[in-house]
């Protein structure tokens, strides 16, 4: 009778079995959630909030259907994952460019609402196995967690890529190999399997943006020129065919080993939490020292600036902002989109050196570029609205740079 409960639980497991297609699919939900955001934002130009607003209630939806189904239903799940995938990079979005919340803090921030929802989840439920997402209490955990892996990741993926100056290849070339150690932990040094789960599925967070970004940027930004557009179209046609493909074969509903799993005795508690405490160290000591350096290779490029004030340093950016606003007015927004290529490049790469003198000013400038890239860049451009963009832009930019 045992047996037969236990395997109703599987049978009716809210979430996905972890196989190869799973991983699959959730590189691309996360490569997805970077690059259809800037399109929504940029290319439709709806803007950061308004776009957060639309997706905050897509997913809101999308989970109502989750809740709501008895089982594992592959296209309600992935959706789900898409959608709240978008909005988790929104939320770090938002915290960065609209309130001015440094990256640091949203990413110790996200660290401890993280681990507080797995504390509270284990204490409540005695595992963090996704294998056990049968009853509406551990659900809820479990999308929680999905939120905050998401936010955490879009914060650290943007931290060290961005604004130390790290690169979106470099950051997704440091994010496999970390990936490929745990694997190898987990294979022949017995590192818990659930521990392993939760450090890949956070890891591959940046790991998709970084991926989503060389796609979508242009050459001139180090990537393959792709877009947004193209590079989301192939990603959420590549979701739908997995989503197809799993909801025929079922290969990722019902796997027996997995009913092991979730029956697995609390013999192993104390070495589960040695190895916890031990990974949490080793990412802390990489993290901190890694940022650390990084750090400090900006602040010694910032010394021989000499400069506490970003005064005299954005010249370059007010000649590109100039020459797009005349050539909006000479010749349209169309002849201002190359413009627009060359000032994101450029303000990317001095985002570090400039962000170390006077990160509250950069945070400004940032967003009014930002503004003034989603007019320009807009499915259906307004003159009008770009000659305010940019006009805009350059005030802010002419008086920090006095």
């Amino acid at each position: 009778m045992q047996g037969n409960q236990n395997e109703m639980k599987i049978l009716l497991n809210k979430v996905p079995q972890v196989t190869i297609f799973f991983w699959i699919i959730k590189v691309l939900c996360t490569t997805v959630g970077e690059t259809f955001a800037d399109f929504i934002n940029f290319n439709i130009g709806l803007g950061l909030t308004l776009t957060t607003i639309i997706m905050g209630v897509a997913f809101l939806i999308a989970l109502f259907f989750q809740f709501k189904a008895n089982k594992y239903v592959p296209s309600i799940y992935w959706v789900t994952v898409v959608l709240i995938s978008v909005f988790g990079t929104l939320v770090t979005d938002n915290l960065t460019d609209n309130m001015g919340v440094p990256l640091e803090v949203s990413t110790v921030v996200f660290s401890v609402l993280l681990g507080l929802t797995f504390l509270f989840w284990y204490l409540s439920e005695k595992t963090l196995s996704i294998h056990s997402i049968f009853t509406r209490k551990r659900e809820v955990f479990y999308w929680l967690t999905i939120l905050f892996t998401f936010a955490l990741g879009t914060a650290v993926g943007d931290l060290y890529s961005e604004q130390l100056g790290l690169g979106y290849l470099n950051t997704g070339i440091g994010v496999v190999i970390i990936i490929a150690l745990v694997f190898l932990a987990y294979k022949f040094f017995k590192l818990d399997g659930v521990l392993a789960f939760w450090i890949a599925y956070i890891l591959t967070r940046p790991l998709g943006a970084s991926l989503g970004d060389y796609l979508s940027q242009s050459k001139i930004n180090g990537g393959l020129g792709l877009g947004t557009t193209i590079t989301s179209v192939v990603f959420l046609t590549a979701i739908l065919a997995i989503i197809i493909f799993l909801a025929v074969s079922k290969i990722d509903t019902n796997t027996k080993s997995d009913i092991a799993k979730t029956n697995q005795s609390n013999t192993n508690k104390k070495n589960v939490l040695t190895q916890t405490i031990v990974v949490l160290i080793i990412f802390l000591v990489v993290g901190i020292g890694g940022y650390n350096w990084l750090s400090n290779n900006i602040a010694s490029q910032g010394a021989l600036v000499q400069q506490a004030t970003l005064a005299g340093q954005l010249n370059d950016f007010v000649k590109i902002e100039n020459d797009m606003l005349n050539s909006v007015n000479t010749n349209g927004v169309a002849s201002a989109k190359k413009g627009a290529d060359n000032l994101e490049h450029q303000w990317d790469t001095q985002e570090p050196k400039l962000r170390n003198i006077d990160s509250t000013t950069w945070t400004k400038i940032d967003g009014t570029i930002d503004s003034l890239l989603a007019a320009v860049r807009s499915s259906n451009p307004d003159v009008n609205k770009c000659k305010t963009a940019l006009n805009n832009s350059l005030s802010t930019i002419n008086a920090a740079n006095k």
